[in-house]
């Protein structure tokens, strides 16, 4: 699956996973399994970091595309004889609120050029191939790291006398393999789950909902593909999952689902502070200036004036 002009990408990525090898082999054994697998780790939360950007982007869109849930659904319902105009009324919604019905696409296509160029770079390695700028040193290394008494080439379907070439027990290999396999489809379904279960409560009229969930429940068969991808390019995908995973919790905690009332109008929701808001010291109030308490008057009776002579009061 190797794509000339994603040459400088495979470059890229070999020249990043060889100097985070070269950090970790600082205090670690440079064949050790667990210097490779913080090493994937590592490479997968930075290329993620790289497009978080395209997360929010995506999240926010699908967010004003909530909020305008009721606003669609009334079009639909007043043009739903007149497809061609109901389509033009509900994108000119969208493009008024700023808000892209594509946008989720984005975060897939930016993964996919990153995913290509780490297959690419771990099966080169895993035919001792030092191509893309690295060292037959480096190569070595990687073919004889084991995580969990797998090879880090190794696939599924890798044979036993391969497998023995690496050092390892072919059965515990394959054991591993398909624990890897099965964590990578678990984290798959629980990842689109996440993302439809959301979906489907925000728009529960949504046309396209049941083949959201449809899609829910074959997404877990995709990872069975990957007992012919190198172990090294699994845990890259469960990383990669597991992630997305926390990823969209921290936002949906952060963004509660819209609230409308009768007449369609959105209700503002008080978004709860995050986990680090706790620790967060907040300036003090600026003190008022204490206003002045009023004076009291007494009232005193009035004397009246009185004779010199006899003290009696005046008339």
């Amino acid at each position: 699956m190797e794509l000339s002009w994603l040459n400088w990408l495979y470059t890229a990525i070999a020249w990043v996973i060889t100097h985070i090898h070269n950090f970790y082999s600082l205090v670690l054994s440079p064949d050790n399994g667990l210097n490779w697998a913080l090493t994937i780790i590592t490479l997968t939360v930075l290329m993620r970091v790289l497009i978080f950007p395209l997360f929010l982007k995506q999240m926010r869109s699908s967010k004003k595309m909530q909020e305008l849930a009721p606003k669609v659904q009334d079009l639909r319902k007043r043009y739903k004889n007149d497809k061609q105009r109901m389509n033009q009324e509900v994108m000119r919604v969208y493009q008024e609120a700023g808000a892209n019905p594509l946008g989720g696409c984005l975060p897939v296509i930016a993964q996919f050029p990153i995913f290509i160029s780490m297959f690419t770079v771990l099966n080169a390695m895993a035919h001792g191939q030092p191509r893309f700028g690295m060292t037959q040193e480096l190569v070595d290394s990687a073919r004889a790291a084991h995580i969990f008494g797998a090879p880090l080439p190794a696939t599924f379907f890798t044979s036993a006398a391969d497998i023995e070439k690496y050092g390892a027990d072919p059965v515990v290999a394959k054991i591993v393999l398909v624990i890897f396999v099965a964590i990578s489809s678990l984290t798959t379904f629980l990842t689109v789950r996440q993302s439809v279960t959301r979906s489907m409560a925000q728009m529960p009229d949504n046309p396209m909902a049941q083949q959201q969930k449809i899609l829910m429940y074959i997404s877990p068969l995709f990872a069975v593909f990957s007992l012919n991808f190198p172990l090294g390019l699994i845990l890259y995908w469960v990383t990669t999952n597991v992630w997305t995973l926390g990823q969209q919790h921290w936002f949906y905690s952060r963004n509660p689902m819209p609230q409308f009332d009768a007449k369609g109008n959105l209700i503002p929701v008080e978004v709860k502070p995050g986990f680090f808001a706790r620790f967060r010291k907040t300036p003090p109030a600026p003190e008022q200036p204490a206003e002045p308490e009023p004076k009291i008057v007494r009232q005193q009776p009035t004397r009246q004036p009185r004779s010199k002579r006899t003290g009696s009061k005046k008339s």
